[in-house]
This record gives C-alpha cells, sequence and structure tokens, in this order.
C-alpha cells in the first residue's frame, strides 16, 4: 500500500483514513459490519461445558489437518477456543500442546480445557507458559501440525474501545508484523517435513496476513500454500470425526462460513459485510514439503 500523509495519522481519523485506502469505498460498509454485535457458534463435548467462539475462528481452526498428525501445537492458545477444535480432531493416539506466553491468560487455557475437554481427549493435552517464537531455539521438527493463530491489531476490537481507538496509529501494524513473522519464523522450524502450519489472524491488514506469509515463502521457497479446494476438504473430514457438537447461528453452517471466505493472493480471509456478521478472520495454509531424499508419504494435494 502507498503511504500518504494521512496513513500516517493516529486516532480515529488515521484508523479511518488507513483503512479506506486499503479497502476503498467498501470501508464504511466493512465498518458498519464490524461496528455491530458479534454473532458465536457454541461447540460442546459431551456432559462438559459450552464454549462459545466465532464461527469464523471455528471454521479455521477446522481446517488443519490432525487426523494423521501425532504431535499437534496450538503456538498461541489463549483462551482456549481452536485448542478444544484441534483435541476433538486429532485421532485417539495423538497429543496436543498448547502454549500461551502470558501467565494470567496461560490460566484461562487451563480452566477452559479442564471445564470443556472429556478426561479422555484431556489427558491428551500439555499446556505450557513461554515466548513460542524462541521456542524453535530447543524444538526443531518435532511437529505435524501447527496452529499459529498470532497476535495482531483486532480492528473489530479497536473500534468498540474508543481508549484504543484513539491510541491507533500505523506504527502498531508494523509492530505486530514483526511479532507475527518472528511466530511463523519459528513455526515453520518446528514443523516436521509433510507437516502443516494454519497461520491466522483476525487483522483487515494485509501486512498482517498475506504479507507475512509472503516473507515465509520469500526465506523458505520449497513452503506451498494450499489450495482452496484443498482447505475444504480437510475441513470437512474434521468436521466427520470431531467429538463435539455445534451450536451455529441460524442460517448459518460452518460451509457456508468457508465459502463466504474471500480468496487472497495466499489465504482466505472471512469478513463480516459479506459473510453474515462473522469474522474478520484471515487463515493460510502451509506445507512444508520432505525433502527431496526422503519418501514422501501420499497426503493432501497442493499448489
Amino acid at each position: 500500500m502507498k503511504k500518504n500523509k494521512n496513513s500516517e495519522n493516529r486516532g480515529a481519523a488515521g484508523f479511518d483514513a488507513y483503512y479506506t485506502e486499503v479497502y476503498g469505498p467498501r470501508w464504511n460498509t466493512l465498518k458498519n459490519a464490524l461496528s455491530r454485535e458479534s454473532l458465536h457458534a457454541g461447540i460442546c463435548y459431551p456432559s462438559k461445558k459450552e464454549y462459545f467462539l466465532d464461527p469464523a475462528s471455528l471454521c479455521a481452526a477446522l481446517c488443519l489437518p490432525c487426523s494423521s498428525s501425532s504431535r499437534n501445537f496450538d503456538m498461541c492458545a489463549a483462551p482456549g477456543g481452536k485448542s478444544l477444535v484441534l483435541a476433538g480432531c486429532m485421532n485417539e493416539e495423538a497429543s496436543l500442546f498448547s502454549n500461551e506466553r502470558s501467565a494470567p491468560r496461560k490460566k484461562r487455557l487451563d480452566s477452559v480445557l479442564a471445564e470443556s475437554l472429556e478426561d479422555s481427549v484431556l489427558q491428551r493435552v500439555r499446556t505450557f507458559c513461554g515466548d513460542a517464537a524462541v521456542r524453535c531455539r530447543r524444538e526443531t521438527e518435532c511437529y505435524d501440525s501447527i496452529l499459529l493463530d498470532a497476535p495482531c491489531s483486532s480492528e473489530r476490537h479497536v473500534l468498540a474501545d474508543p481508549r484504543y481507538l484513539c491510541e491507533w496509529s500505523p506504527a502498531r501494524i508494523k509492530t505486530l508484523s514483526m511479532e507475527q513473522w518472528a511466530l511463523l519464523s519459528s513455526a515453520w522450524k518446528m514443523l516436521a517435513p509433510g507437516g502443516f502450519i494454519l497461520y491466522a489472524t483476525c487483522a483487515l491488514a494485509p501486512k498482517e496476513n498475506d504479507g507475512t506469509i509472503q516473507r515465509l515463502l520469500k526465506k523458505n521457497p520449497e513452503a506451498r500454500i494450499c489450495t482452496r479446494e484443498t482447505i475444504r476438504s480437510i475441513m470437512t473430514e474434521n468436521l466427520s470425526r470431531a467429538k463435539f457438537s455445534i451450536k451455529l447461528p441460524a442460517s448459518c453452517s460452518v460451509e457456508s462460513v468457508f465459502d463466504s471466505a474471500e480468496s487472497t493472493e495466499n489465504g482466505l480471509h472471512v469478513l463480516p459485510d459479506t459473510s453474515g456478521g462473522y469474522g474478520p478472520l484471515y487463515f493460510s495454509l502451509i506445507h512444508k514439503p520432505f525433502r527431496a531424499n526422503r519418501k514422501r508419504r501420499p497426503v493432501l494435494k497442493v499448489q
């Protein structure tokens, strides 16, 4: 995006100027959709407490391959909704490792998992507190599937809080994109050959979405972005094997949320003005091929 003097403004005026430059005439419609009350899906394991999350977040978490993964990693797991989804889709012998760098948020994560997961699943989930951006220094190529729901601008929350809107500046996007890159780079180093990373944000800024993925592709040209068709087939398989039930708003299905996602250069973007109020949620599924000297297992078609 080209810079202009308006994009350097702070506060509500700068926020509007920045996203008008990104989305053009669409911005007012998108902004109005972001300002409406969020809608939620409920997921519930038998005899356990129901957990609520945005249907777009549910949809994205269902797009990480889990059926053939023995070691799954949720890098930024709190408050825990996506970990609940992953745990309910992995196979009976698999384990889930859920990390949160904030100690108070890690306590919230532990509480959510304990209240909402069946004991037989919970015993295969391990939580820990640490900075996932540096975890690759001691763990390399050891996870088959990684979910990175990265810290992001979260513009929907900015619009809902006058204090955050007043303090907003483009510098926030730059700072967050650097943090996202550190996390994604770490995820790539921890991902085993043949594995998958699902990168996700609730951001609108392209720099935090396609821009972060583009950095990975430039540094690791062997990385492959999965096609929309491949991602949908993974979601369908996970839905068929999920150990939890799903309650959705009227006239909504996981499939309809996925189908509303707009294709971008490197991923998919669910936006509330075209999805029925869900999102925003950007996600991209990245595959690390086996090295040439190793036999590749028959997995999923990628680009």
